[in-house]
């Protein structure tokens, strides 16, 4: 759950009024690539019909998906990367055409960096549900009319399920290693788990293994805010006027709260003001509230308020422990050598998660059973902003 573009995931900075302004009108009614937009670097995977865990189904699925790097003949070096909650397949190059926005691991993937695209085939596709050119609520159903409130409601299970059909489209049988983090993190885990055998070693970073009741409770609050949207119509929004673009920024604003430091926030702004005018009385905003503010709207232009649900719900899911065993039964079961990392200012996934899930993991690296600790102002973002640190832990991971 992090914002998934280079200029998202940096430390918080004010916002000018130039930017405000570069944001004036009115959002379109969804953010999601559309059959027709520039292709970019996709490429895409028929998966064909689907069955849903709880029920539901879908006539036809389809993945989008990036690799970078080159599969060699014996397909052994490829490494599958699951991205967070609003990523998407685009965790390396620049922006262009079908690509609005640079990449949103840049330092991790590519050249001579940790996910080496000299070495490896770095694989990675628009999750399922997902709003940048998989299958979900704004896909265009048999009828010609969008799924919207139609579309089923999926579990990371059922996700992971439809990107197993891709590795299987490109002949890959194993994985040198399967890695994610926040979200990421709930599909490379449940491939582990579904999957045993079908990689080398694994990397968990700032993830969990169930999905907490305070967790949840976030979500709930977010997802009730796009439903409360008047525009909303029920999910059933694509072919009127105006989107729920209001209800889609407040979810965004709200989840930033999550996915940044309390101390990196305090420290970065304080109590300044936005502009020249008083937030005390005199119609004036505080330079937090603007941040927030600038970052929502932003984010209505790249995103669907349905598949926002859709994934939000995904992830209330998670539970690997759900028609199985007790959670160390089910994590014993990890003999792989295993990266399992936190940050220590998560306030998202907070690092009690992390330890939980190495203190029932065999495979941890170093068999010592514990998580690999990352100090970062920058909260749950620091994965993605501390590039360097995560960088020289999948690194040790791929040794191993």
């Amino acid at each position: 759950m992090d914002w998934q573009l280079p200029s998202d995931s940096e430390p918080s900075a004010f916002v000018s009024e130039a930017l405000v302004e570069s944001l004036r009108g009115t959002p379109p009614v969804t953010g999601a690539w559309r059959d027709g937009d520039p292709l970019g670097n996709r490429k895409f995977c028929q998966v064909g019909p689907m069955e849903f865990e709880r029920g539901g189904s879908l006539p036809h699925v389809r993945l989008a998906y990036e690799v970078f790097g080159e599969l060699n003949d014996a397909k052994d070096n490829a490494i599958l990367v699951f991205h967070a909650l609003t990523g998407d397949s685009h965790a390396y190059g620049p922006a262009g055409a079908g690509h609005p926005t640079g990449s949103w691991w840049p330092d991790v993937v590519g050249p001579d960096c940790a996910l080496d695209t000299n070495r490896f085939a770095i694989i990675v596709p628009n999750i399922l549900g997902g709003c940048q050119g998989s299958t979900g609520p704004a896909s265009v159903a048999p009828n010609g009319v969008e799924w919207g409130s139609r579309f089923p409601y999926l579990t990371i299970r059922d996700q992971v399920q439809a990107t197993k059909v891709l590795a299987e489209h490109l002949g890959i049988e194993q994985f040198h290693s399967v890695i994610g983090g926040s979200m990421g993190g709930m599909h490379a885990l449940e491939w582990a788990l579904m999957f045993p055998g079908t990689t080398r070693t694994l990397g968990l970073i700032a993830t969990t293994a169930v999905t907490s009741a305070d967790q949840i409770g976030v979500n709930s609050v977010q997802l009730e805010a796009i439903r409360v949207d008047p525009n909303f119509a029920g999910g059933d929004y694509y072919d009127e006027d105006e989107g729920p673009s209001k209800g889609l920024a407040l979810a965004r604003r709200m989840a930033l709260l999550n996915y940044r430091s309390p101390s990196e926030l305090n420290e970065r702004f304080e109590r300044s003001w936005q502009g020249t005018r008083s937030p005390i009385g005199d119609s004036g905003r505080f330079a937090v509230e603007s941040y927030l503010d600038f970052h929502g709207n932003k984010f209505t232009r790249r995103f669907d308020a349905n598949s926002y649900l859709c994934l939000v719900q995904a992830m209330n899911s998670h539970d690997v422990t759900r028609d199985r065993a007790s959670l160390p039964e089910v994590l014993g079961s990890l003999t792989l050598p295993t990266l399992v990392l936190g940050i220590d200012s998560d306030r998202l996934f907070p690092l009690s998660q992390q330890e939980t899930l190495a203190a029932h993991i065999p495979g941890t690296l170093d068999g010592q059973q514990k998580a690999v600790v990352l100090s970062s102002p920058y909260g749950h973002d620091g994965f993605l902003i501390e590039s360097e640190a995560i960088g020289r832990e999948i690194s040790r991971l791929l040794a191993s």
